[in-house]
């Protein structure tokens, strides 16, 4: 089998927390940013607008302060996470010309790799026998295939099917080459981008000779690269997700994808995240990650959100124990704190068995 199909056979599997939480616990600068390469960069956005500022472009930090980022990395690892998410969720053109630095999308891409590989490879030198996984992040960019952009015309769109599949390209590509395990479409909101994104993936595995995972393979060829989907519904109590997808709509439309697992992030804290989970569980005939956030966002409260590794690790380790899941973390509002938390109270709790899909 391959090694994580393999860990997922026979134990909980830990993905890590935010990364742009962790990032803004280093308090960086518009200086800090910038770095010495583009302490003198102005671009223009989409718009011919002049962009004055590139704080808060996390994957700029990437070319610009690599050391912090593999830092971050390295400390999810120690916390006792097995699979780390590279810092590459807006890596593509699509989502950079919002900072007018488009044509950086491979190089960002392909660094973030390289900060994540490295601490993985670091850990695992420092911990013989200890296996970390880097998991290519792929987000969902910041443009929406299936919504109108336009209340005057219900064919506006914000990006194509096209635009997509090469954006994602050039992304998986980028990560590859950078050495990524596993490659992880995630914060998915229009489920047609994921079917871009997945498309244009099978496409480079195949220019590539490699191939995917699929549950339930006992090959391991050395050309072998898991995917993993994660959906997120971002409405408290909402059964349907933004383009009005139910969670067995969601399934149903990735489900011909060559998927190791399927699973939920982003948006919604463990209680509200609750109930969807257990349907998607009992729909998926495959592995199941998830990782919520630390709670609803609350800026009343000194870190944002709610929920503290005390608290949040306790009720992922009942959903544990309820058979909810193979794969569990933590996603915005999340820390190396909260996920070391979480890895202690998955230990003795055993892995979700996957049972065979009911038609």
């Amino acid at each position: 089998m391959h090694p994580l199909a393999q860990l997922l056979h026979e134990r909980i599997v830990i993905i890590d927390g935010a990364m742009g939480t962790t990032i803004q616990q280093y308090k960086l600068s518009e200086e800090q940013f910038r770095g010495e390469r583009f302490k003198d960069w102005i671009g223009k956005d989409q718009h011919g607008k002049q962009i004055l500022f590139v704080k808060g472009n996390n994957e700029l930090l990437n070319l610009t302060q690599p050391q912090i980022i593999e830092e971050i990395h390295r400390r999810y690892f120690e916390a006792g996470a097995d699979i780390a998410e590279t810092n590459t969720f807006n890596g593509q053109f699509i989502s950079l010309a919002d900072y007018g630095m488009e044509s950086l999308a491979y190089e960002m891409a392909f660094a973030g790799a390289q900060c994540a590989r490295r601490a993985a490879d670091t850990v695992m030198a420092a911990q013989p026998g200890r296996k970390c996984f880097v998991a290519g992040a792929l987000g969902p960019t910041t443009k929406t295939s299936s919504i109108s952009t336009d209340v005057n015309d219900a064919s506006a769109r914000g990006t194509t099917w096209d635009e997509l599949v090469a954006a994602y390209g050039e992304q998986t590509r980028a990560l590859l080459d950078g050495g990524v395990d596993i490659l992880l479409v995630e914060t998915i909101f229009d489920t047609l981008n994921a079917k871009a994104a997945f498309f244009a993936i099978q496409q480079i595995l195949e220019e590539r000779g490699l191939s995917p995972v699929p549950f339930g393979t006992t090959e391991h060829p050395e050309n072998a690269i898991p995917l993993m989907a994660s959906v997120t519904f971002i409405q408290k109590g909402g059964i349907r997700g933004v383009t009005g997808q139910t969670v067995e709509a969601f399934w149903n439309s990735l489900s011909n994808v060559p998927l190791l697992s399927v699973g939920m992030n982003c948006a919604l804290g463990p209680e509200e995240m609750r109930p969807l989970i257990e349907e998607l569980a009992a729909l998926a005939p495959i592995y199941v990650s998830v990782y919520p956030n630390a709670g609803l966002p609350n800026p009343l409260l000194p870190t944002g959100f709610p929920e503290t590794p005390e608290s949040l690790a306790p009720q992922l380790a009942e959903w544990g124990r309820k058979g909810l899941f193979n794969i569990v973390g933590g996603c915005c509002g999340t820390t190396p704190p909260h996920i070391e938390k979480i890895a202690e109270a998955m230990r003795g709790i055993p892995s979700r068995q996957v049972k065979t899909a009911v038609l």
